[in-house]
Protein backbone atom coordinates (compact mmCIF):
# COMPACT_ATOMS: atom_id res chain seq x y z
CA UNK A 1 0.00 0.00 0.00
CA UNK A 2 0.94 3.48 0.07
CA UNK A 3 1.71 5.66 2.33
CA UNK A 4 -1.69 7.99 3.97
CA UNK A 5 -1.71 11.24 3.39
CA UNK A 6 -2.53 12.01 7.24
CA UNK A 7 0.46 9.35 8.52
CA UNK A 8 -0.55 7.25 11.83
CA UNK A 9 3.28 5.68 12.03
CA UNK A 10 4.37 5.26 14.54
CA UNK A 11 7.98 6.98 14.81
CA UNK A 12 11.21 5.35 15.68
CA UNK A 13 13.38 8.35 16.14
CA UNK A 14 12.59 12.10 17.60
CA UNK A 15 13.33 13.59 14.23
CA UNK A 16 10.55 11.26 12.71
CA UNK A 17 8.48 11.80 15.68
CA UNK A 18 8.89 15.75 14.61
CA UNK A 19 8.97 14.93 11.26
CA UNK A 20 5.63 13.04 11.31
CA UNK A 21 3.97 15.66 13.71
CA UNK A 22 4.59 18.64 11.64
CA UNK A 23 3.92 16.67 8.50
CA UNK A 24 0.36 15.46 9.82
CA UNK A 25 -0.66 19.02 11.06
CA UNK A 26 0.70 20.83 7.84
CA UNK A 27 -1.49 18.31 5.32
CA UNK A 28 -4.44 18.63 7.96
CA UNK A 29 -3.87 22.88 7.85
CA UNK A 30 -3.98 23.19 11.86
CA UNK A 31 -0.67 24.58 10.14
CA UNK A 32 -1.80 27.15 7.64
CA UNK A 33 -0.65 27.57 4.76
CA UNK A 34 2.13 30.65 4.84
CA UNK A 35 2.41 30.09 8.76
CA UNK A 36 5.98 30.86 9.64
CA UNK A 37 7.19 27.69 11.61
CA UNK A 38 9.66 29.72 14.57
CA UNK A 39 11.51 26.70 15.88
CA UNK A 40 11.33 28.16 19.77
CA UNK A 41 7.36 28.41 19.14
CA UNK A 42 7.61 25.05 17.50
CA UNK A 43 9.25 23.58 20.97
CA UNK A 44 6.78 25.25 23.13
CA UNK A 45 3.73 23.82 20.90
CA UNK A 46 5.09 20.13 20.31
CA UNK A 47 7.10 19.38 23.26
CA UNK A 48 10.17 18.58 20.72
CA UNK A 49 13.81 19.44 20.52
CA UNK A 50 15.56 21.95 18.59
CA UNK A 51 17.56 19.39 16.53
CA UNK A 52 14.74 17.15 15.88
CA UNK A 53 12.60 20.05 14.90
CA UNK A 54 15.23 21.55 12.48
CA UNK A 55 16.00 18.48 10.43
CA UNK A 56 12.02 17.64 10.70
CA UNK A 57 11.75 20.85 8.58
CA UNK A 58 14.66 20.48 5.89
CA UNK A 59 12.83 17.16 5.41
CA UNK A 60 9.64 19.04 4.62
CA UNK A 61 11.17 21.69 2.55
CA UNK A 62 12.78 18.55 0.63
CA UNK A 63 8.88 17.65 -0.06
CA UNK A 64 8.12 21.25 -0.63
CA UNK A 65 5.67 21.19 2.36
CA UNK A 66 7.71 24.04 3.97
CA UNK A 67 9.57 26.86 2.26
CA UNK A 68 12.92 28.51 3.40
CA UNK A 69 12.34 32.03 4.41
CA UNK A 70 15.46 34.32 3.96
CA UNK A 71 17.11 35.50 7.16
CA UNK A 72 13.59 34.45 8.81
CA UNK A 73 13.86 30.44 9.09
CA UNK A 74 10.59 28.16 7.68
CA UNK A 75 7.00 28.78 6.42
CA UNK A 76 4.41 26.37 5.50
CA UNK A 77 4.68 25.90 1.81
CA UNK A 78 1.92 28.23 0.21
CA UNK A 79 -1.43 26.94 -1.82
CA UNK A 80 -2.98 28.27 -5.22
CA UNK A 81 -5.44 27.65 -8.07
CA UNK A 82 -2.16 27.14 -10.30
CA UNK A 83 -0.80 24.78 -8.08
CA UNK A 84 -4.06 22.78 -7.42
CA UNK A 85 -4.37 22.64 -11.05
CA UNK A 86 -1.09 21.55 -11.85
CA UNK A 87 -1.40 18.72 -8.90
CA UNK A 88 -4.18 17.79 -10.51
CA UNK A 89 -2.34 16.85 -13.76
CA UNK A 90 -0.01 15.05 -12.05
CA UNK A 91 -2.01 13.32 -9.95
CA UNK A 92 -4.08 12.18 -13.47
CA UNK A 93 -1.02 11.61 -15.15
CA UNK A 94 0.01 8.91 -12.70
CA UNK A 95 -3.04 7.56 -11.29
CA UNK A 96 -4.11 6.52 -15.18
CA UNK A 97 -0.87 4.53 -15.34
CA UNK A 98 -1.14 2.98 -12.42
CA UNK A 99 -5.02 2.10 -12.70
CA UNK A 100 -4.64 0.96 -16.08
CA UNK A 101 -1.50 -1.44 -14.27
CA UNK A 102 -3.37 -2.50 -11.34
CA UNK A 103 -6.35 -3.20 -13.78
CA UNK A 104 -4.79 -5.61 -16.18
CA UNK A 105 -3.29 -7.50 -13.63
CA UNK A 106 -5.10 -7.09 -10.45
CA UNK A 107 -6.43 -10.41 -9.21
CA UNK A 108 -8.88 -11.83 -6.41
CA UNK A 109 -6.91 -10.55 -3.38
CA UNK A 110 -6.96 -7.11 -5.30
CA UNK A 111 -10.52 -7.14 -5.61
CA UNK A 112 -11.11 -7.98 -2.37
CA UNK A 113 -9.02 -4.86 -1.47
CA UNK A 114 -10.87 -2.53 -2.82
CA UNK A 115 -14.11 -3.51 -1.85
CA UNK A 116 -13.25 -3.58 1.61
CA UNK A 117 -11.87 0.02 1.05
CA UNK A 118 -15.18 1.16 -0.75
CA UNK A 119 -17.38 -0.42 1.71
CA UNK A 120 -14.84 1.60 4.97
CA UNK A 121 -15.69 4.47 2.58
CA UNK A 122 -19.07 3.93 2.63
CA UNK A 123 -19.07 3.97 6.36
CA UNK A 124 -18.13 7.78 6.39
CA UNK A 125 -20.06 10.75 7.00
CA UNK A 126 -19.70 13.19 4.13
CA UNK A 127 -18.48 16.32 5.46
CA UNK A 128 -21.22 19.04 5.16
CA UNK A 129 -21.73 22.18 6.59
CA UNK A 130 -20.89 22.71 10.52
CA UNK A 131 -18.36 19.93 9.96
CA UNK A 132 -16.35 19.05 12.24
CA UNK A 133 -12.76 18.58 12.24
CA UNK A 134 -12.32 14.66 12.96
CA UNK A 135 -15.63 14.07 10.41
CA UNK A 136 -13.68 15.56 7.28
CA UNK A 137 -10.14 14.19 7.86
CA UNK A 138 -11.61 10.75 8.71
CA UNK A 139 -13.07 11.34 4.99
CA UNK A 140 -9.86 12.16 3.64
CA UNK A 141 -8.31 9.13 5.23
CA UNK A 142 -10.88 6.61 4.07
CA UNK A 143 -10.99 8.48 0.36
CA UNK A 144 -7.48 8.19 0.11
CA UNK A 145 -7.56 4.30 1.28
CA UNK A 146 -9.80 3.98 -1.25
CA UNK A 147 -7.91 5.13 -4.14
CA UNK A 148 -4.80 3.24 -2.75
CA UNK A 149 -6.24 0.11 -3.07
CA UNK A 150 -7.66 0.97 -6.65
CA UNK A 151 -3.78 0.94 -7.47
CA UNK A 152 -2.29 -1.62 -5.65
CA UNK A 153 -2.08 -4.11 -8.02
CA UNK A 154 0.27 -2.06 -10.16
CA UNK A 155 3.91 -2.99 -9.95
CA UNK A 156 5.21 0.12 -9.82
CA UNK A 157 7.28 1.41 -6.76
CA UNK A 158 8.42 4.52 -8.46
CA UNK A 159 4.97 5.75 -9.88
CA UNK A 160 3.60 4.96 -6.39
CA UNK A 161 6.22 7.11 -4.68
CA UNK A 162 5.29 10.26 -6.70
CA UNK A 163 1.95 9.55 -6.73
CA UNK A 164 2.07 9.63 -2.40
CA UNK A 165 3.55 13.07 -2.80
CA UNK A 166 1.66 14.49 -4.92
CA UNK A 167 -1.33 12.57 -2.62
CA UNK A 168 0.02 14.85 0.20
CA UNK A 169 -0.28 17.99 -1.82
CA UNK A 170 -3.61 17.98 -2.62
CA UNK A 171 -4.29 16.87 0.78
CA UNK A 172 -3.88 20.18 2.20
CA UNK A 173 -5.14 21.98 -1.27
CA UNK A 174 -8.43 19.91 -1.10
CA UNK A 175 -8.94 20.91 2.90
CA UNK A 176 -7.89 24.22 2.57
CA UNK A 177 -8.77 25.73 -1.12
CA UNK A 178 -12.13 23.79 -2.05
CA UNK A 179 -13.70 21.87 1.01
CA UNK A 180 -13.39 24.62 4.25
CA UNK A 181 -14.33 27.76 2.74
CA UNK A 182 -17.23 26.01 0.42
CA UNK A 183 -18.84 24.69 3.18
CA UNK A 184 -17.92 27.70 5.78
CA UNK A 185 -19.75 30.25 2.73
CA UNK A 186 -22.85 27.59 2.53
CA UNK A 187 -23.39 27.95 6.61
CA UNK A 188 -23.33 31.50 5.60
CA UNK A 189 -25.66 31.78 2.70
CA UNK A 190 -23.32 33.23 0.62
CA UNK A 191 -25.36 33.67 -2.40
CA UNK A 192 -23.99 31.77 -5.77
CA UNK A 193 -22.32 29.47 -3.82
CA UNK A 194 -24.71 26.90 -4.36
CA UNK A 195 -23.16 25.50 -7.14
CA UNK A 196 -19.76 25.18 -5.84
CA UNK A 197 -21.73 23.23 -2.72
CA UNK A 198 -23.57 20.75 -5.18
CA UNK A 199 -19.99 20.14 -7.13
CA UNK A 200 -18.09 19.17 -3.69
CA UNK A 201 -21.29 16.96 -2.96
CA UNK A 202 -20.64 15.12 -6.39
CA UNK A 203 -16.81 14.80 -5.83
CA UNK A 204 -17.18 13.68 -2.43
CA UNK A 205 -20.08 11.24 -3.32
CA UNK A 206 -20.01 7.75 -2.68
CA UNK A 207 -22.23 7.09 -6.34
CA UNK A 208 -19.13 8.32 -8.26
CA UNK A 209 -16.82 5.84 -6.11
CA UNK A 210 -19.09 3.27 -6.67
CA UNK A 211 -19.49 3.38 -10.24
CA UNK A 212 -15.32 3.64 -10.62
CA UNK A 213 -15.01 0.92 -8.11
CA UNK A 214 -17.62 -1.59 -10.47
CA UNK A 215 -16.03 -0.34 -13.38
CA UNK A 216 -12.43 -1.29 -12.33
CA UNK A 217 -13.60 -4.38 -11.19
CA UNK A 218 -15.55 -5.64 -14.54
CA UNK A 219 -11.83 -4.61 -16.19
CA UNK A 220 -13.72 -1.08 -18.13
CA UNK A 221 -10.70 0.24 -18.53
CA UNK A 222 -11.65 2.90 -20.91
CA UNK A 223 -14.60 3.37 -19.05
CA UNK A 224 -12.31 3.65 -15.71
CA UNK A 225 -9.96 6.18 -16.77
CA UNK A 226 -12.64 8.18 -18.18
CA UNK A 227 -14.34 8.27 -15.00
CA UNK A 228 -11.49 9.42 -13.02
CA UNK A 229 -10.60 12.28 -15.27
CA UNK A 230 -13.66 13.22 -14.42
CA UNK A 231 -13.07 13.03 -10.65
CA UNK A 232 -10.26 14.45 -10.68
CA UNK A 233 -11.32 17.65 -12.05
CA UNK A 234 -14.06 17.70 -9.70
CA UNK A 235 -11.85 19.55 -7.34
CA UNK A 236 -10.72 22.55 -9.78
CA UNK A 237 -13.98 22.96 -10.45
CA UNK A 238 -15.04 23.67 -6.85
CA UNK A 239 -12.49 26.22 -6.51
CA UNK A 240 -13.55 27.75 -9.18
CA UNK A 241 -17.25 28.13 -8.54
CA UNK A 242 -16.48 29.11 -4.94
CA UNK A 243 -14.09 31.45 -6.83
CA UNK A 244 -11.35 30.83 -4.69
CA UNK A 245 -12.18 32.57 -1.47
CA UNK A 246 -9.25 34.89 -2.44
CA UNK A 247 -6.44 32.37 -1.83
CA UNK A 248 -6.06 32.81 -6.02
CA UNK A 249 -2.30 34.18 -4.73
CA UNK A 250 -1.31 31.82 -2.95
CA UNK A 251 -0.81 33.57 0.34
CA UNK A 252 -2.76 32.39 3.76
CA UNK A 253 -6.56 33.63 2.66
CA UNK A 254 -9.24 31.52 4.32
Amino acid sequence: MLHTAIDEEKPRTKTEAAYLTLRRDILATRLMPGAPLRIGALRETYGLGWTPLREALSRLEAERLVTAVSNRGFAVAPVSRKELEDLSKARMAVEAALLEEAIRTGGNDWEGAVVTAHYRLSRCKIPAVGLSEAILLDWVQKHQEFHEALLSAADAAWLKHFYSQIWGQLCRHHIFLTVTPTLRAAAGNAVGHEAAVAALHDAMSLDQHTRLMELALDRDLEGALALMKQHVGLTVDVYTLADGQGAEDGGTAA
